[in-house]
């Protein structure tokens, strides 16, 4: 009767894990570097654990895959970002402070 409780149930299917490495991004202390690279331009293609911050255009990296309604934190401009699926079926963010 209730479809909703019965497909929340479901477990939601693991996330793919990276191994992130130093890109020379340094403005943000060391610790965190690994998170962060410089979004290269139009042509900079984003893998499943990256998005890009639509503030400060920077690339946030993830060490398991972004799926729609994480949570994300800019660290170089201080920004609490959602994310969201675009119309064209991409992943975008939405910045929520």
């Amino acid at each position: 009767m209730n479809d909703q409780s019965e497909a929340s149930d479901e477990p939601e299917p693991s996330r793919k894990r990276y191994e992130l490495e130093e890109t020379g991004f340094n403005e943000v202390p060391k610790k965190w570097r690994k998170f962060y690279r410089i979004w290269e331009g139009a042509l900079d293609t984003l893998a499943p654990n990256e998005i890009l911050c639509p503030v400060c255009k920077v690339v946030i990296r993830s060490v398991k895959e972004i799926r729609v309604g994480d949570r994300l934190y800019c660290m170089p401009c201080m920004s609490r970002l959602l994310v969201v699926e675009a119309e064209d079926g991409t992943l975008t963010t939405d910045v929520l402070y």
